[in-house]
């Protein structure tokens, strides 16, 4: 290998992320986390003060689409070239890693992956690997090989599948030299790898490769690759299908967590339901996945449930926790078969994947966006197996293979380097009166601790607007809602639902106020303060509540009530009633759903005058004038008559729904919290 001429390293890097950029933000091309990217070129190493050989290669981890400098690794590449003669062979080729480190320039960016091999003995300046549908589709059908010939003929070589590591990149190594003509090569049951002698010259050649594949496919496929249709697993008319989604989502989640909390997305779209509907759904969901990628966010196969998509949701139930019970036999089995002395622990039993004919496919992870990203692969995996089943017969790599990668101690230590899970990772909260105000400080204060957040509130804009400064929907998502509505409440909760599975923590908070004397208060005073806070709770709760049950997993309801549940003030006769209404409610749900582990709690604030919507609203004036205040001094004076003369503010009343719900007190239910910085008259007693 000569010694390379290149452009600066500046205009290496940024021509190696452009590229990178543009191949990422393609689905077709790559999937998401997926492939990695490299170029070679010279640098000054600031110890001799001379030039030195690089290799800049996307690390460990990551996203092509998204990739920045920063997720680069840079080694120098006389370093990483010599470890061929040190290799010691591929039963020990895991330890090759760990030397990666000792090539890097300096701290060296980010952890070098598995395929930097691959990217520094392939002589050529830039090389792509990636992992595109109609790559795969070849990679996986049982005369790929054949195929690869009949499709590129010498320009691009077949690779037999070989677990990604270093002997991987001695043998693409090798045929790139023996065929200096190629371009690339296909790597059985993996995905593809291409080179060129610049950025745009490999770019070109991998979107040759591609885009080459998928015109066979379409020229010579079979028509119905997945077989005949089935009408009886077609997908259901929109309204019934996301009512049954809505309906089975929850129950799906409780069982998908058996072994640890997920967090749930649902796919609906023409692709998975077409696969759900055909024949060969069975047998092709039990082949399950190939490309590493895939099967590392999948598993190696899904749960499909076997029934019509009209059969009763009762019917249904059943059956998942039926089927759910032998995936998680099977499941113990298949590690118990391939499992060594040193293999890692067994990492769960339950299903990544969940389909269902006529509604849709469920997916699940440790936060929204791995839930996601799983169905997204799946989506990959479906289109994979229609492409190797419209021009050849599916055939993804042995099970075996499929356990080395799951259980292999570099992907086990992958996992270890993870941060520690935010303490409401997994949980799924619904905040009402979540626009503005407690409601607002409520949700970001969750999100912030790694909860994911459905926003209800009557002003929708308002609740859009938040969710997004959350970081929108694989943080928060938004609803309008009319809490003193039941049917908008029943809605609300099922579309609550569909967002990430379930729900685990209830914030009522949705609330109003008029401050006026007994005379003046009329019966339509009464009625609307009641049917937002006290009714309007009450519905929240229960619809809520029948989810947490569904699901099993415990969970948390909380009310914001007030100081004036339990404090006689004068004027103010609809609102403290309704909020003593409110506080009567904890505890007797407390009582009820002790049984089911949902433990309900309160927090009394006052005075919480800042971005308050009740007090913008005419509250804050009403309240001044009763105390012969100024409005814009009302915080002040509500601060001055407490023990320790402190203002409350919002985020005062999300701390205390934090500490309620993080687990510390996760023996507590049916108490009330005061968060009004100390009122003699309202103590509990």
């Amino acid at each position: 290998m000569g010694r390379l001429s290149m452009s600066t390293a500046r205009e290496t890097i940024d021509a190696l992320l452009a590229r990178s950029n543009e191949l990422g933000a393609d689905p077709t091309t790559t999937n998401y986390a997926g492939g990695n990217t490299s170029a070679k070129g010279t640098d000054l190493d600031p110890v001799t003060g001379q030039d030195v050989e690089l290799l800049w290669v996307k690390g460990s981890g990551g996203d092509l689409g998204t990739l920045q400098e920063k997720g680069l690794a840079v080694l120098c590449l006389d370093r990483v070239r010599a470890l061929q003669d040190v290799y010691p062979g591929v039963e020990r080729e895991d330890e090759m890693v760990a030397a990666f480190d000792h090539c890097l320039l300096g701290k060296g960016g980010a952890a070098p992956s598995i395929d930097t091999a691959m990217h520094a003995l392939v002589d050529a300046p830039h090389v792509d690997h990636l992992h595109p549908d109609a790559g795969i589709a070849i990679a996986t059908a049982a005369d790929g090989e054949a195929l690869t010939r009949e499709i590129f003929g010498d320009a691009v070589a077949w690779v037999p599948w070989r677990r990604p590591g270093f002997q991987l990149g001695l043998d693409i190594a090798e045929i790139k030299a023996q065929n200096p003509e190629s371009i690339g090569c296909i790597l059985g049951g993996h995905g593809i790898t291409a080179w060129g002698e610049t950025s745009e010259e490999a770019k070109e050649n991998s979107l040759r490769i591609i885009r080459a594949a998928q015109a066979h496919l379409d020229a010579h496929g079979a028509a119905e690759p997945f077989g005949a249709h089935d009408p009886a697993r077609a997908a259901l008319p929109e309204a019934e299908r996301r009512a049954k989604a809505s309906a089975l989502f929850p129950v799906v989640r409780g069982l998908a967590s058996t072994d640890a909390p997920m967090i749930g997305h649902w796919t609906d779209t023409e692709t998975v339901h077409e696969f759900l509907a055909s024949e060969k759904l069975g047998p092709l969901a039990e082949l399950g996945t190939s490309c590493p990628d895939h099967f590392l966010r999948t598993k190696v196969k899904p749960l499909v449930l076997d029934l019509p998509a009209d059969a009763p949701v009762e019917e249904q139930i059943a059956r998942l926790q039926e089927l759910h019970a032998a995936y998680r036999e099977e499941y113990a089995a298949y590690y118990d078969r391939h499992a060594e002395a040193d293999s890692p622990a067994m990492r769960g039993a339950d299903p990544a994947i969940v389909l269902i004919p006529g509604v849709g496919m469920f997916s699940f992870g440790a936060d929204a966006q791995t839930a996601r990203v799983a169905g997204e692969f799946y989506v990959n995996a479906i289109n994979v197996m229609r492409g190797a089943e419209a021009v050849s017969t599916y055939a993804p790599i042995d099970e075996a293979e499929k356990f080395r990668i799951e259980y292999w101690a570099l992907e086990e230590a992958k996992l270890q380097r993870r941060p520690k899970p935010k303490p409401l990772a997994t949980r799924v909260a619904l905040v009402t009166g979540g626009g503005s105000g407690i409601g607002k400080a409520t949700a970001t204060r969750l999100v912030a601790e790694g909860a994911c957040v459905v926003i209800a509130d009557l002003n929708l804009e308002n609740a859009e607007a938040t969710a997004e400064e959350l970081g929108g929907s694989d943080h928060a998502v938004a609803l309008r809602a009319d809490v003193s509505d039941e049917q908008a409440v029943i809605a609300m909760v099922a579309e609550a639902v569909l967002a990430f599975g379930g729900l685990d923590l209830i914030v009522n908070n949705a609330g109003l106020s008029l401050s006026k004397p007994l005379l003046e208060t009329t019966a339509k005073d009464w009625d609307l303060q009641h049917d937002v806070m006290a009714r309007g709770s009450f519905l929240v709760s229960r619809e809520t509540a029948r989810v947490m049950i569904a699901q099993a997993m415990g969970g948390d309801i909380l009310y914001i009530s007030s100081k004036n549940s339990v404090f006689a003030g004068p004027n103010n006769i609809a609102y403290s009633a309704t909020k003593a209404d409110q506080a009567h409610q904890v505890r007797l749900l407390a009582a009820e759903l002790g049984e089911h582990q949902i433990r309900v709690n309160g927090i009394n604030p006052d005075g919480v005058v800042r971005g308050s919507g009740i007090f913008a609203g005419g509250w804050g004036a009403s309240r001044a004038k009763v105390y012969g205040v100024e409005e814009e001094k009302l915080g002040e004076f509500y601060a001055q008559r407490t023990l320790l003369g402190r203002e409350v503010l919002p985020e005062n009343v999300a701390n205390a729904v934090f500490a309620l719900t993080a687990g510390d007190l996760s023996h507590t239910t049916g108490l009330h919290v005061p968060v009004d910085a100390g009122v003699a008259a309202a103590f509990l007693r």
